[in-house]
């Protein structure tokens, strides 16, 4: 009796109502041969379905927002661009009408000044001042040296598509400082840069992201003219231990460096200099009252 109970116990470990559910759920179809009833596939698919949705709707968000930020800095920037070229051409204007109004005065006073032996001895000092102030036009062979930034890399924005520049490979004001005073070592009558002409109190600059020259802008690539003898200037230029530094340098950071002879070269006149002249103040000393005594 006691090995029969233990067996019925051990035989019948589930309860009736347990196996009676088993059985009916076994009675129900399973098309999809998962063991899953039907209404818990349903379940599972529709929090599926739900979570695609809510991760297409992050992306799509995201993908706008980011878009949208990218659309906002190239109108900025168009913006700038737009009031950049407004602002230069009406400053090139100005400097055409300056130059129309230079052209006429000069001629003004050449034909006024040649009409008397003294009047042409001071147009030929002023013509020599004008050389060597570079403030007439030249032509002629020379030396053109190019100076460039180094390609951006090759990270690029996944939204704006743009390049990251290298900042370790941008022309400084001191390079071109050095190539400008090598250029006049090696015996130039006349430099410029980007159509800019050097003068005696011209100056290079770095401000900013921008290199100056008389306090205007020059950009990328950086083109300097020098006039003179080809040979003499490429022998002696290339020979500067200055040049043969910058060359080094210039491949170590992937910046563009060359020169070419040329057979003419035309350089613009330098912009006249503001002349001003120094004057010693006099202070008088107050007469001293007349009813006034010493020491009294």
């Amino acid at each position: 009796m006691g090995a029969s109970l233990l067996d019925a116990v051990m035989a019948d470990t589930l309860d009736p109502a347990y196996a009676q559910a088993a059985r009916d759920r076994a009675k129900q179809p399973d098309p999809t041969g998962t063991g899953r009833s039907a209404p818990t596939r349903r379940w599972g698919q529709v929090l599926v379905a739900l979570t695609m949705v809510v991760a297409g709707l992050l992306v799509a968000v995201t993908y706008h927002h980011a878009v949208a930020k990218s659309q906002g800095r190239q109108q900025v920037r168009a913006a700038l661009i737009s009031d950049i070229r407004h602002v230069s051409g009406m400053t090139d204007d100005l400097a055409a009408q300056l130059e129309d109004l230079r052209t006429q005065v000069g001629a003004t006073r050449k034909q006024l000044l040649a009409a008397t032996t003294v009047g042409q001895q001071a147009l030929d000092e002023l013509a020599r001042a004008e050389q060597g102030a570079a403030a007439v036009a030249v032509t002629g062979p020379g030396l053109l040296v190019t100076l460039a930034n180094a390609d951006p890399s090759a990270d690029q924005d996944p939204v704006g598509g743009t390049a990251q520049e290298n900042t370790g490979g941008r022309v400084r004001d001191g390079d071109m400082q050095l190539v400008v005073n090598a250029l006049w070592d090696a015996g130039a009558e006349a430099v410029s840069i980007n159509g800019q002409r050097l003068g005696p109190t011209s100056a290079i600059r770095f401000a900013g992201e921008a290199v100056l020259v008389d306090f205007r802008p020059v950009a990328n690539p950086y083109k300097i003219s020098a006039i003179g003898d080809p040979e003499t200037l490429s022998s002696r230029f290339m020979a500067n231990p200055d040049v043969i530094a910058l060359a080094s340098i210039s491949k170590a950071f992937g910046l563009r460096f060359e020169f070419a002879q040329e057979d003419e070269l035309s350089l613009p006149p330098a912009s006249t200099p503001e002349l001003h002249v120094a004057r010693a103040d006099r202070l008088e000393s107050a007469a001293p009252s007349a009813g006034a005594t010493p020491g009294g």
